[in-house]
Formats: structure tokens, sequence, C-alpha cells
């Protein structure tokens, strides 16, 4: 069968079966996976600035979306959850996001702790390791995968042999781990979690972010080096981590002005951790995180404003400034952990 996936440079889409539609997005969004049938179902919704993009397309291949299905809570990939439950949408979750979430804990999505804006929503779905979801017309696994985050899963299609990995691994990397809120095992928890996934064999890994994997063994294989270097290197794993928070930031503001960069990076309390882990004062961290993304080229300065030079599509201010922070959502009540 054909795959429905749309964007061409990605030769693995050749492998989709005819009833998923891939769609690879650029930062700040995660990229998109629709399946179709009775149930048609969405993983992961990508960034609230794009909320509108995102349900404009979703509803131009399904009349209807019964469920939304995110593989963690970053604002990358609940962004669209929101608007997608308002209009009919169920959202399914893993039980520790939808825990805190039906508490509306101040810390859910770590919304205020990146400063990443995330909408309001609730889960009406938490999901456990193992439990099998009906997602479109086919049966899928939900497999649990903590690292990136403590709720982090995985979805498995054992007759088509489909990974949906969210930010597990990509084509050539992983995702970065918070050693200071998740506790420095959490890269052993992702090394791990990796390992799980690869002894799945599947034939097509469907990432969170970047192309789909031509080789899924070799990605793997790339994804278990990069884990291991996190765990051998908690150093390294709180500077990328950094790194990867800070980039993110200056793709959803069109960079922020060099004259506001410290005061801006100084208010930030993902900052002040890393620094700690790092037995270094903020204000000098906040300083070699800026130099070392300059010298790499990570970061780029155009007319007095520092940028991402990564790949990344604009975000409207206006649509940053309307969505509160989940301190400030209105309360929900008690959530059944199924």
């Amino acid at each position: 069968m054909t795959g429905r996936g749309e964007d061409a440079t990605d030769q693995g889409t050749a492998h989709l079966p005819a009833w998923v539609t891939w769609q690879r997005r650029p930062f700040p969004d995660a990229n998109l996976i629709l399946l179709h049938g009775r149930q048609p179902a969405l993983v992961d919704s990508g960034f609230v600035g794009h909320a509108q993009e995102t349900s404009a397309w979703v509803h131009a291949r399904e009349n209807s979306l019964a469920m939304v299905v995110n593989t963690h809570w970053h604002s990358d990939h609940v962004g669209g959850n929101a608007l997608l439950q308002a209009s009919g949408a169920a959202v399914a979750a893993g039980a520790p996001d939808a825990r805190a979430l039906a508490r509306r804990d101040p810390g859910c999505c770590l919304a205020e702790y990146l400063d990443q804006p995330v909408a309001p929503y609730t889960v009406d779905l938490p999901l456990h390791d193992g439990q099998v979801l009906r997602l479109g017309d086919a049966d899928w696994q939900v497999v649990s995968t903590p690292g990136h985050t403590p709720g982090h899963l995985a979805l498995w299609q054992p007759e088509e042999r489909l990974l949906a990995v969210g930010d597990a691994l990509s084509a050539h990397d992983v995702g970065w781990v918070n050693l200071a809120l998740d506790g420095p095992d959490a890269a052993t928890l992702a090394l791990n979690s990796l390992r799980r996934l690869a002894d799945l064999d599947p034939k097509v890994l469907l990432p969170a972010h970047g192309p789909i994997p031509t080789d899924p063994g070799a990605a793997f294989a790339t994804a278990l080096r990069r884990a291991q270097r996190l765990v051998d290197d908690p150093a390294g794993a709180v500077r990328y981590g950094a790194r990867r928070i800070f980039a993110f930031a200056l793709m959803i503001r069109d960079g922020v002005p060099a004259a506001e960069v410290e005061s801006y990076l100084l208010a930030r309390d993902w900052l002040t951790d890393a620094a700690r882990q790092l037995d270094r004062g903020p204000e000098d961290f906040a300083a070699e995180l800026v130099d070392s993304m300059l010298r790499s080229g990570a970061i780029v300065l155009r007319a007095g404003r520092l940028h991402a030079a990564a790949e990344h599509t604009p975000v409207a201010a206006a649509s940053l400034r309307a969505v509160p922070f989940p301190r400030a959502w209105p309360t929900q009540g008690t959530v059944n952990d199924g």
C-alpha cells in the first residue's frame, strides 16, 4: 500500500500504509501523524502559535477527529490540544501528565519553567504502559519511554511495525534530558527507553522532529551512542539541554535583542538550575551559553537581535501574549487514572 505521507523529501513515507498521513514540520512544531479510519486520531499537535494551522490541516483531511494522543507534554507537542479538544477531540496522554494536569499543577507542561506558553487543556484518557488504543482502524500499543520527560511514551503498531517515538530519538539525535528536575538518573532512563524501543525492531520510525529515518537500525545505533554520552557526561547533558531550550526560545520570539539576552536568561529557572548543576554562577553560564552557541553557529546575530540558526517557522507575537501559564488555567476536577 502506498503511504499518504506528504513530504516528498522523506523517503520513509513510501513504507507507510495508506491509512497514515505524515506531515514533517520545522520547529517550533512537532511533526504530525494523522491516522485515518473510523476513529481518526492525531499524534501530537504542534505549538500553540500554529494551532489554527494544525486544526485546518487535520480538518482538510478528516471531517472530525476522535482523539489526540500526546507523546509528552512539552509545548511543541500539545499546543493544538485546546483548539482540537474544543472541536470535539478527546485528548490522551501518559498517566503522570494526566494527574498533574487534572490538579492544574503550576509546573504543567514545564510551560512556565521553559517560558513556552501552552493553551489550557484536559486529558480525557490517561495512558499506561502496555495499554492498547484503537486509533483510526488499527490497534496501537502504548510503550512507556521515560527520559526526555518522566511521562514520555511511544506508540507501537505491531502488524505494520510502525513506531511513533516522540522525542526519544530522531534520524540523527536524541531528546535532551532535565537532570535538575527529573534527577540524575534521567539520562539512564532515556537510554533504557531507547534500548526497549530498539528491541521492537520497527520497520518504520516516526519521530516528532526531522525526517523519517531511511534506516531505523542505523538511527537507533546513532541514538544509543548519543544517549550513552549523556549518561557518561552529565555536564555535557546539562549544556545540551540548555542549548536546546535557548534555541527554542529564540525561535518562538523571532529572536531576542542582544542587549536584553542576559536579563532574559537570568530570569529563567532552567538557566539557574543548569548553572547550579555545573557549579557556575548564572551570569557566567549565561555568557558561556551565548558565546558557545555563537561560535558553533547555532545562533546568529542579525540587526542587533540573536536568532536561532536552525530552520523554523515564525510565530506571531500576539499568539504568545494571549496564552496564560498553567498557574492561571481554569481548574479541573480529578482524573480517573484507569
